[in-house]
């Protein structure tokens, strides 16, 4: 079937909407038409080629015997919602009908990070920058001139429709708007579980959020509601700190040397107990930065992306030792998307939290390169594709 959709052909080329073609779902997998697609910087870190390993480094992976990866074409998206439009052989948990959230990290639940309460290391992520399904090792996504495309984590949601496993969607009630329901695929649940799951914020703490985007601004609410005392933002667009109150932050500052004399101030020189790195591109000297913000014994969390090239980190490392600093990365907030994703969906129908709230711009899908934009100059906190606009 034919599918209007957003392409990426390579590094710093715009985004081209046009038709491409879809296989029915095989054995494992479904059609999803789309509702909602939200707009994150991971999608853009492929325009930027933050993400893309450089020829020198490809050279490398060939030389080790390790698989390289082939993005371009691209289809993009992995956060969004939509309704199943059908279903292939073996399908057992969902059915026509059905509203369903995107998870940008599939999920086998048998494998040994499964079983022991890690998906979001599932082994099947080691192919989601593959052109090939995870279910059967053969493509579905296509150019209108047979190209086969690599779509984002396995799901490419900048499209009217979306062929997908069976593990990579979660069947959500249908009184949940489907707009809600698509920020939980990526940019709620990694914020949330990192500013309180994956940081191990504890009632009392004081946290240090740099980056009030998308993920940050969850962050904010996760510490939040993990009891903390004091949440300060770090972010030097003025609209994201006066809102981040809303979300609840107790401070807002615009850049790391104020939050370094405001958090010295706050704690009587103690400093942060956790520190959450979510900027949409966290240079590595940035790095250095949170670590100074960091308590004795506290954690810093890596959560948003460095750029590949980018592998010297700056460290103090006779501080790191004798203050038994702790510099963690993390996937996902650390959180389990088939439990995580309803917990969220239950806490924003209580009121705990605020998903409605994020969504700041909303774009017809013809309007991807303004969007990318909009994003990469902070002026969303979460825009999103709204296909009832196109």
């Amino acid at each position: 079937m034919k599918s209007l959709a957003a392409v990426l052909h390579g590094v710093g080329t715009d985004w081209e909407v046009t038709e491409i073609e879809l296989d029915p779902p095989k054995t494992g997998e479904v059609l999803v038409k789309m509702s909602t697609a939200g707009v994150c910087h991971s999608d853009d870190h492929f325009y930027t080629g933050d993400s893309v390993p450089s020829d020198d480094m490809l050279e490398m992976m060939r030389a080790a015997g390790l698989p390289v990866p082939d993005f371009f074409p691209m289809l993009g998206g992995h956060e969004g919602a939509g309704v199943i439009e059908a279903v292939g052989p073996g399908v057992t948990s969902l059915q026509p009908g059905d509203h369903v959230a995107v998870s940008f990290l599939p999920a086998c639940g048998s494998c040994r990070w499964c079983a022991s309460g890690y998906s979001y290391l599932c082994d099947i992520g080691a192919d989601l920058h593959s052109k090939q399904m995870t279910t059967d090792g053969t493509a579905r996504r296509h150019l209108a001139g047979g190209a086969d495309l690599m779509a984002m984590m396995q799901v490419g949601t900048f499209s009217e429709y979306v062929v997908a496993s069976e593990r990579s969607l979660i069947k959500v009630h249908e009184w949940i708007p489907l707009d809600a329901a698509s920020l939980v695929s990526c940019g709620v649940t990694t914020g949330f579980g990192s500013g309180s799951i994956a940081a191990g914020t504890v009632p009392g703490d004081t946290v240090v959020v740099v980056g009030a985007g998308g993920i940050g601004m969850n962050a904010v609410q996760g510490a939040k509601v993990a009891g903390a005392k004091h949440v300060v933002v770090v972010d030097p667009v003025e609209f994201k700190r006066e809102v981040a109150p809303d979300f609840g932050a107790t401070h807002a500052v615009a850049d790391i040397g104020v939050a370094l004399e405001l958090v010295k101030e706050l704690t009587w020189g103690v400093m942060a107990d956790r520190v959450i790195l979510t900027a949409g591109v966290v240079h590595t000297d940035l790095v250095g930065a949170g670590m100074m913000l960091t308590r004795k014994g506290g954690t810093c969390l890596l959560t948003g992306m460095t750029p590949v090239s980018e592998m010297s980190v700056p460290l103090i490392l006779a501080d790191m030792v004798n203050s038994c600093k702790t510099l963690k990365g993390m996937l996902y907030g650390g959180m389990n998307p088939r439990a995580s994703m309803p917990q969220l969906l239950s806490m924003y129908e209580a009121g705990t939290i605020k998903l409605d709230e994020l969504i700041t711009h909303r774009y017809p899908l013809e309007q991807i390169n303004e969007a990318m934009k909009d994003l990469r100059e902070g002026r969303n906190i979460r825009g999103v594709i709204d296909f009832s606009l196109s």
